[in-house]
């Protein structure tokens, strides 16, 4: 595995600033020792809790940016849906409400993946939200819970620091 250091200094100081930034110090801390985003080589470099944090992390930013359409049309239903991030969710980080959602998601992802990832305009990008409002209930959803379940991942990284970096 490979070795994350955070400063002390910088997760007290974004502790200070909200869970928002405590938990963007410990995702860019991950992301800066693999490169960016994941890629299936550097992820043989984390542990579980950091790859679901990852996957968190990339379906917060989805999510609040444009919604599981978005997400999806982006290519990340696989990333999200196929692997076991909402098993992670829930069973070990607690958070059984988000997890149902994504397995309720992951089903419409495969009812409507083909039409959702094809490569279109962005006219036609667009027009994806109005034709599949199924996933809207779900967008309004995780937004209005966002701040809970940004809760939720802080506390679980703050009581398992040690799964996701080094402090020095």
């Amino acid at each position: 595995m490979k070795q994350i250091i955070v400063k002390d200094e910088d997760l007290s100081n974004a502790a200070l600033d909200g869970m928002d930034a405590f938990v963007r110090v410990v995702v860019d801390a991950i992301r800066e020792a693999i490169g960016g985003e994941p890629t299936e080589e550097t992820m043989q470099e984390l542990n579980a809790d950091q790859m679901t944090l990852l996957a968190w992390d990339t379906l917060h930013e989805e999510v609040m940016d444009g919604g599981f359409v978005q997400l999806i049309h982006n290519g990340y239903g696989p990333y999200i849906f196929k692997n076991p991030f909402a098993k992670a969710l829930n069973k070990i980080w607690g958070m059984r409400e988000l997890a149902k959602m994504i397995y309720e998601v992951h089903t419409l992802w495969l009812e409507n993946r083909e039409e959702l990832e094809r490569d279109c305009t962005d006219e036609e990008f667009m027009a994806l939200f109005e034709r599949f409002p199924q996933f809207d209930d779900y967008d309004d959803m995780f937004v209005e819970n966002e701040e809970k379940y940004t809760e939720q991942v802080a506390h679980y990284i703050d009581e398992h620091i040690e799964n996701f970096v080094t402090v020095a």
